[in-house]
């Protein structure tokens, strides 16, 4: 078969079985008597091999090496193809990720393409000052994506640059809070507990919402920064959640503080009382349980009413004297007010 019916047949062009038969990957089995290339149908078998192979990313040099070496393994090769297609992979998917980011900052030229850029390469520098400069200029100079704030504030280590770039989430429009929630989702303890902080800077009714949703979160973690922050937006449902950490000791001062919050009108400060002092009728008099009656006797202090002053004395009263003295000196602190 001459080279125009092989190129016709094998859809490789004439011009490519040339440059094969230089690099010695295909020799024509023979000529005619015109002197014109002739394949046989063996031939035509080993450029359908190199074709194959090609599909697959190999280099030339590779194929001739796999065809023609008795020895050769296709195993080791295979798992270097599939690292390096990975790493292909993931830098093209790096380069679609940046420039959506650049489009989603909707430049109007091509200096605000660079600005963006810029700010995008300094989100992801080693150098802390850098990061943090980047999110503090974010909001007064060029936008930054959201989705790009949001990934920086999941992955921040350092303290003073994830309290920057909470701040400009807090600033960056709509978006951040369903993927700060997304985070919540991470299987990294630390990533879900930088997105329910991000999540209760974050102002808003959806915020709010993301956070209500993490109450019934089950990492400690994330309820108790989920609950605090409700706790300062005046939402009750966080009462449970905050009592719970009074009797766990799990931020239970500032667990206390946000019931004395939500405690502002009389029908939530009588809620909270009443859980307060459930709490305590459940706790046994044990040595083990002592502390967590203790702080919950303490809690009563902010909570106004009289459900909290009946709780209270009732208490001065209490088996267990450091309950009982702390409950009289916090009534003597009701009498004085």
């Amino acid at each position: 078969m001459l080279i125009g019916e092989v190129a016709r047949r094998s859809g490789v062009s004439a011009r490519m079985l040339r440059h094969y038969e230089s690099l010695g990957l295909v020799r024509p089995s023979g000529r005619t008597g015109s002197g014109y290339r002739e394949y046989s149908g063996q031939d035509i078998r080993r450029i359908f091999h190199i074709e194959s192979l090609r599909s697959l990313g190999l280099s030339l040099r590779e194929i001739g090496r796999a065809l023609d070496d008795p020895g050769f393994t296709p195993s080791a090769l295979v798992d270097d193809l599939i690292r390096q297609t990975r790493e292909r992979i993931a830098a093209e998917t790096e380069l679609l990720t940046r420039l959506r980011r650049i489009d989603a900052a909707d430049p109007t030229g091509w200096e605000d393409v660079l600005q963006t850029i810029a700010l995008l390469q300094a989100l992801g520098s080693k150098s802390a000052d850098a990061r943090q400069r980047a999110a503090l200029s974010s909001v007064d100079e060029v936008p930054v994506p959201v989705e790009a704030l949001v990934e920086a504030a999941l992955n921040e280590t350092e303290p003073n640059v994830a309290g920057a770039l909470r701040w400009a989430l807090a600033r960056s429009g709509d978006g951040g809070p369903a993927l700060l929630a997304e985070g919540l989702g991470s299987p990294v303890a630390a990533v879900r507990e930088r997105a329910v902080q991000s999540l209760a800077e974050m102002p808003g009714g959806e915020a709010t919402v993301r956070l209500r949703e993490a109450l019934a979160h089950p990492d400690v973690v994330v309820r108790g920064y989920a609950a605090l922050a409700l706790g300062t937006r005046g939402v009750a449902d966080a009462v449970p959640t905050l009592i719970d950490m009074i009797v766990e000791g799990r931020n239970d001062t500032d667990a206390a503080d946000a019931l004395s919050v939500l405690a502002s009108d009389t029908a939530t400060a009588d809620q909270i009382a009443t859980g307060l002092v459930d709490r305590l009728a459940h706790d046994t008099h044990d040595a083990a349980e002592a502390p967590a009656r203790g702080r919950l006797t303490q809690a009563l202090a902010g909570i106004p009413g009289t459900t909290a002053t009946r709780a209270l004395v009732e208490l001065s009263h209490d088996e267990d004297r450091a309950v009982a003295l702390t409950a009289t000196y916090l009534l003597r602190l009701r009498d004085a007010r």
